[in-house]
């Protein structure tokens, strides 16, 4: 075979084979076919696209490109979430003890972040004495006796990807949906999960701008899903402002923990138990989401999702107190409010500019190497269809610097009022379940 062949074929709209996908999978990871042959490809899938066949061994080379986690030491249905990404997106945090709760084992592999916040990991370990750094054995055993633990991902799951995935960025491929849901997919597979739940973000904080657009992908890596025998379904959710009112890792825990202790905002409440009793469905638990939801919601009104939360803490060094006493956790030393200029009703908030700001403030990381600062971040006051008064404030700024003019002018940027009243955003747009 021959690289050349396998563009000229897929340029001319002809489906490749599952022997000439693993070709192209494998020759581009062990470095004998080069970055110029491998856009040229990428360019002709971007406009040719690829069959349902095409995308799913597309995505399975790229998994057997590394490693492959096998959970069979665990007991029970492996139900893993993943998220297309937003901003205060706390949903993981929420809905792994939530879940844990009725017994179901949530053996969770996240990362670190690179954005506007830090990812689960870096949020946890906002926590004092909380660590990610145990044994496979041990994360087997915790998830066996706790029903929930969490671990970083490792090194070596679908290198494939991950040079294909830099070489989209630098090559406008990005935006090709059988490219990045074979991406996605790749890494839930090899994460080793039985189920997959999805949350497909839409709206101006969301890699996905359109309603359509989330729907054609969300429908791609249910299939996908599926096909290689994976039960998947996914929830496409709104993100044209922030989900809930907390933006930043120790900020986002305290958000977190009164979910739990069911005083959370309505949208990050609400998300949760959608997702939650898809996931709680899928492992076998409930026979419909209707029954699955009230389980969920019995577990937070008694307590229980809180205590395996503490529970959780506790089996990875965490200290517990911080659940009774959230002043332990790290804080800013600057409160600074960011009052509203004019009156009315909040019409529109740019979830992007808005997860910038905290970036700025060192919520987030700008690169790979950027440190984060666990304590700074944002806490919204108001959101879509909210009236404001001049002067009232739109959002508290916490940082560990006086100098926010900038995050400031991000905010300001980001906020839009009317003076006519507007209704509230519509949280999940859609459910897709084949």
């Amino acid at each position: 075979m021959r690289m050349v062949d396998m563009i000229e074929k897929k340029r001319d709209g002809h489906a490749l084979t599952n022997e000439e996908i693993s070709f192209v999978i494998n020759g581009y990871t062990d470095g004998s076919i080069p970055d110029y042959q491998m856009s040229a490809f990428q360019m002709a899938v971007y406009f040719q696209g690829m069959t349902l066949e095409e995308t799913a061994q597309f995505t399975m080379a790229m998994v057997e490109s590394g490693d492959q986690v096998d959970l069979s030491a665990i007991e029970g249905v492996k139900v893993d979430k993943h998220s297309t990404g937003g901003v205060g997106d706390t949903t993981t945090l929420v809905l792994a003890p939530l879940v844990a709760a009725l017994g179901i084992p949530v053996a969770k592999m996240s990362g670190r972040g690179l954005g506007h916040t830090g990812g689960t990991l870096d949020k946890l370990e906002s926590v004092p004495g909380f660590h990610i750094e145990i044994t496979d054995k041990e994360f087997f055993d915790l998830v066996n006796t706790n029903k929930i633990a969490v671990i970083g991902q490792s090194g070596n799951i679908t290198p494939a990807d991950k040079k294909i995935y830099s070489l989209r960025d630098v090559t406008a491929t990005v935006s090709s949906i059988p490219l990045i849901a074979s991406s996605i997919m790749s890494k839930k597979i090899a994460a080793g999960s039985d189920a997959i739940v999805l949350d497909v973000k839409v709206g101006t904080g969301a890699f996905m701008k359109d309603l359509d657009m989330a729907r054609e992908l969300a429908g791609e890596m249910v299939q996908i899903g599926n096909k290689i025998g994976r039960q998947t379904m996914a929830v496409i959710s709104d993100m044209n402002q922030p989900l809930g009112y907390a933006i930043g890792n120790a900020l986002e825990v305290k958000e977190a923990v009164e979910t739990l202790q069911g005083n959370g905002p309505e949208d990050l409440h609400e998300l949760c138990l959608t997702l939650g009793s898809h996931m709680v469905r899928l492992a076998g638990k409930a026979d419909s989401t209707e029954e699955a939801r009230k389980m969920l919601e019995e577990v937070i009104q008694n307590g229980k999702a809180l205590e395996v939360f503490k529970l959780f803490l506790q089996a990875q060094g965490g200290d517990t107190s911080v659940i009774d006493d959230l002043s332990k956790l790290p804080t800013a030393q600057y409160k600074i409010d960011v009052p509203a200029k004019e009156a009315g009703y909040v019409s529109a908030i740019t979830a992007d500019e808005i997860g910038t700001a905290a970036m700025l403030l060192g919520a987030g990381r700008a690169t790979k190497e950027s440190e984060i600062d666990l304590a700074v971040g944002l806490v919204l006051h108001k959101k879509i269809g909210d009236s404001v008064e001049v002067g009232e404030s739109l959002v508290t700024i916490h940082s560990n610097t006086e100098d926010i003019e900038s995050v400031k002018e991000k905010i300001y940027h980001a906020y839009g009022v009317s003076a006519s009243k507007v209704q509230p955003v519509k949280l999940v747009h859609d459910e897709i379940t084949r």
